[in-house]
């Protein structure tokens, strides 16, 4: 397998990096792309060092599959030429996600939204992704009808730049603000750019994403997005309404056996999912689950996950194992 991974140095293409080692993807041959800027330099993988190379030359290398973590723009220029050498990109920024034609895939919900003809294929919003995974089950069994989600995101989900202005802040360093406020003993409500409903991107993305995702797009979903100065996940409340009542106890029976997913659900004895527990961690963990007493057929829940991780690299490189599975794209493996 000739593998590239386009923003191979960046916090997302370091994470992607060291997931594709752990899980033992099969590469024959590694391509770390970057900007300009970075060709040349070189990058530690497996024991062996690899020489970073221009977007150009791993277009024309022809890959099996280009795994992007650059920026949407990024994205939009150089994904469809990497597509046309019939190279399967997995990108990981928002520029193709809600493009009808690319599937926009979570493997543990819907993996067979990928089809032969599909060369580019979306990953969702980190905080997407987490909700999703959490609310799948119980969709299954209850049929979801609304959902209400605020969250608590991570300073690493803005990259380096995040993690070093709270750092420096901290340290009472001189740092570049990548956010309009101070971050350090803060919250922002305010992640990606406003719109003119006044919701920000960030919260526009959970709610389409979520619906095309699930396949229900009349889906009644609200978000709110918020900034915190945690490193290591994201962290969110999420309030769903279902069509059919449910039992408690049967919620967290059908989360404990759902795929991808860790119950910590025992708040007697102080264990719920927090990102300094779920940091480096591939799963998505719920619990503080309780019925909404102000609703009918409506609950609760708490759902921590680490953004880098299962939010980003780990749910790329899951989508590329699932093309390694599928009978049709085996044989473009081979060629």
């Amino acid at each position: 397998m000739k593998i590239a991974v386009v923003g191979a140095t960046g916090l997302v293409g370091t994470k992607m990096l060291e997931v594709l080692a752990e899980r033992n993807f099969p590469i024959t041959e590694l391509l770390p792309a970057a900007s300009a800027k970075s060709v040349g330099k070189t990058i530690e993988f497996q024991g062996k060092t690899y020489p970073i190379v221009s977007l150009q030359q791993a277009v024309d290398a022809k890959p099996h599959i280009a795994i992007f973590s650059a920026g949407g723009n990024v994205s939009t220029e150089w994904a469809p030429k990497f597509a046309a050498n019939n190279t399967f990109v997995i990108d990981n920024s928002s520029a193709w996600r809600m493009d009808p034609s690319v599937p926009l895939v979570v493997p543990e919900v819907n993996p067979d939204a990928i089809q032969p003809q599909h060369r580019i294929i979306a990953n969702p919003n980190c905080s997407t992704i987490q909700m999703v995974i959490a609310l799948k089950p119980l969709h299954d069994a209850y049929e979801l009808q609304r959902v209400v989600v605020s969250t608590y995101q991570s300073v690493t989900g803005t990259g380096q730049k995040g993690v070093a202005q709270l750092l420096g802040e901290r340290n009472n360093a001189t740092v570049d603000a990548v956010y309009p406020h101070p971050i350090d003993f803060n919250a922002l409500p305010h992640i990606d750019v406003f719109l003119d409903n006044g919701y920000s991107k960030e919260e526009w993305k959970m709610m389409v994403e979520t619906r095309k995702i699930m396949g229900i797009p009349n889906l009644n979903i609200t978000a709110t997005t918020v900034r915190i100065p945690t490193m290591g996940g994201h962290s969110e409340s999420v309030n769903a309404s279902f069509k059919h009542p449910f039992h408690i106890e049967e919620v967290k029976s059908q989360l404990s056996q759902a795929p991808g997913v860790t119950l910590q659900d025992d708040p007697k004895n102080n264990l719920y999912p927090m990102p300094i527990t779920c940091h480096d961690k591939d799963d998505v963990f719920v619990g503080r689950i309780r019925r909404d007493e102000s609703a009918p057929n409506t609950l609760n829940m708490w759902v921590v996950s680490d953004n880098l991780r299962k939010g980003a690299a780990t749910n790329a490189v899951q989508i590329a194992e699932l093309l390694l599975e599928k009978d049709w794209a085996k044989e473009q493996f081979t060629h």
